[in-house]
């Protein structure tokens, strides 16, 4: 029996590193789920596990989960009721957003951060292509940048393009286990790449109708890094449906909200239109920005079915 660290998922196959810097291809013995929760894939990237090595060598079949200290998912599908379980045990989750091109909506920030809140991993952004930006573009950044820090969340500005900010933020990973998540075209697997060039992962421009990324990187997969750590790429995604969460507890994951809710006249505020609200007041004020607010009632009011 040999432990090793899952390193990428296909959801069938699973490459395993093990020993000193052994890696093995790895299927699944039997059927198994995790604290009953209903996951299209049981073990995912950056789980340790037990396995055995097959009789050829070549091959493993993983026998264990061990214990997880976190992990972070999302909704399978638009209308599925089951889970994917993005990646397990880390010590870090940055979110790589862009202003234009493709441009970020502020509820998907909103919604990822609210995920790793639930899930108590810390996170931070990561703003890149600042060599695109003109005035109107910097002045957004900036105020998102000043939205998030004042909350709690280090901002990363960066231009991957012209190697601009990037040793301030190696440094923030170094050593660490760390997810970069994101929609597709923000430059994930191109920071990879800059980072370490032995990679050599394919990537694509962005598309000039659409403004959209084209998905290149089908699963998710960690690479060790140069400054010593390891970075997890994931697949492109377009919308990030929290779950696990009831309708009463979405705010206990914004951290100004929840702070400011324990001044509301009722204990069981939703911060809708209930007399006495706290944090509507502090909207008005522009203590809370109104930005945030507003996903904060998208989330809570819609039906979060239609959300991968």
């Amino acid at each position: 029996m040999e432990k090793g660290l899952v390193i990428k998922s296909t959801g069938s196959h699973y490459r395993v590193l093990y020993g000193e810097g052994n890696i093995i291809e790895c299927t699944i013995k039997g059927k198994f789920r995790v604290r009953e929760l209903r996951t299209t894939n049981p073990v995912a990237v950056g789980d340790n596990v037990l396995f055995e090595i097959e009789k050829s060598e070549n091959t493993g079949i993983i026998t264990e989960l061990l214990d997880r200290r976190n992990y972070i998912l999302r909704k399978a599908s638009n209308l599925s009721r089951e889970y994917q379980i993005i990646a397990a045990n880390l010590d870090h989750v940055f979110l790589m957003i862009t202003i234009i091109l493709p441009e970020t909506p502020v509820e998907f920030i909103d919604r990822f951060l609210i995920t790793a809140e639930a899930y108590r991993i810390p996170a931070s952004l990561i703003i890149n292509k600042t060599d695109l930006y003109g005035e109107e573009e910097n002045t957004k950044m900036e105020h998102l940048s000043s939205v998030y820090r004042k909350i709690g969340y280090e901002c990363f500005s960066i231009s991957v393009k012209n190697n601009a900010g990037l040793d301030v933020l190696s440094e923030k990973m170094r050593e660490k286990i760390s997810l970069i998540s994101g929609n597709s075209g923000v430059g994930k697997t191109t920071l990879l790449n800059t980072f370490n060039p032995s990679l050599n992962l394919k990537t694509e421009e962005v598309s000039d109708y659409h403004k959209q990324g084209k998905h290149v990187t089908t699963f998710p997969e960690m690479h060790r890094m140069p400054f010593g750590g390891y970075l997890i790429d994931t697949p492109g995604i377009r919308g990030f449906g929290v779950v696990d969460m009831e309708r009463n507890e979405i705010y206990h994951f914004f951290p100004e909200i929840f702070r400011i809710s324990r001044d509301c006249r009722f204990y069981n505020c939703l911060h809708l239109d209930e007399p006495g609200c706290a944090v509507r007041n502090a909207v008005e004020a522009g203590i809370v920005d109104p930005l945030r607010y507003r996903s904060y009632v998208s989330i809570l009011e819609r039906d979060d079915r239609k959300y991968r």
